[in-house]
């Protein structure tokens, strides 16, 4: 899996979020884009997971040397943020069977072994919307982990998680397969400690 950006850059009204960014992202790898609030961190995964048009440039996806078609891209991408909603009128057990119709799981995870790896074998059955804010947060970046996708972004991966979320969420993006390209919007170092690719999108302003 490889994503190749070629000129990018976003504009919301006459202001430019980035300009000129060429960037090549390559599976097996991870990279991190770091700035401070309002840089454009989110903006710019948005944009790589194709759910943002860019204002200019282009991007291209391409998988074992093929170029995708960008609209079925989203098929290769789980991604995990704050600004992701649940259905919260499903239960644990029915969320995760519903997901599973358009995006399986990886090889060998059932439904409760994904509850469980989420410590949340205790509320299969309780609806979305009484889970507390780091459980929805689990379950957002669970999603993301236990997807059969090459493609993995996960913005402000430990917003809502409490010490015991973030060590959990550690123990799990350290077992991702390192053939998956991983991509992480962050500003804070203990998110992304394992992560030798740090990019700052300030550079692009």
């Amino acid at each position: 899996m490889e994503i190749v950006a070629e000129q990018i850059g976003k504009k919301y009204r006459k202001e430019w979020i980035f300009r000129r960014i060429d960037l090549t992202l390559k599976a097996g790898s991870s990279y991190t884009f770091v700035g401070p609030n309002g840089s454009g961190k989110s903006t710019l995964l948005q944009l790589l997971a194709g759910s943002l048009p860019a204002t200019e440039g282009t991007l291209t996806y391409a998988l074992n040397g093929r170029t995708l078609d960008p609209d079925n891209w989203f098929r290769q991408v789980s991604v995990a943020a704050p600004y992701l909603e649940l259905v919260e009128e499903l239960t644990l057990d029915e969320l995760l069977t519903f997901h599973q119709t358009f995006k399986p799981f990886k090889n060998g995870l059932t439904i409760g072994t994904i509850a469980d790896r989420l410590l949340l074998g205790h509320a299969r059955n309780k609806e979305i919307k009484y889970f507390s804010s780091g459980m929805k947060q689990r379950v957002k970046l669970g999603l993301a982990f236990f997807s059969q996708s090459p493609v993995v972004i996960l913005d402000e991966p430990t917003a809502n998680l409490d010490r015991q979320g973030a060590l959990w969420y550690h123990d799990e993006v350290r077992q991702l397969d390192p053939n998956q390209l991983l991509l992480i919007g962050s500003n804070q170092p203990e998110e992304y400690d394992f992560c030798r690719n740090i990019i700052d999108v300030t550079a692009w302003k």
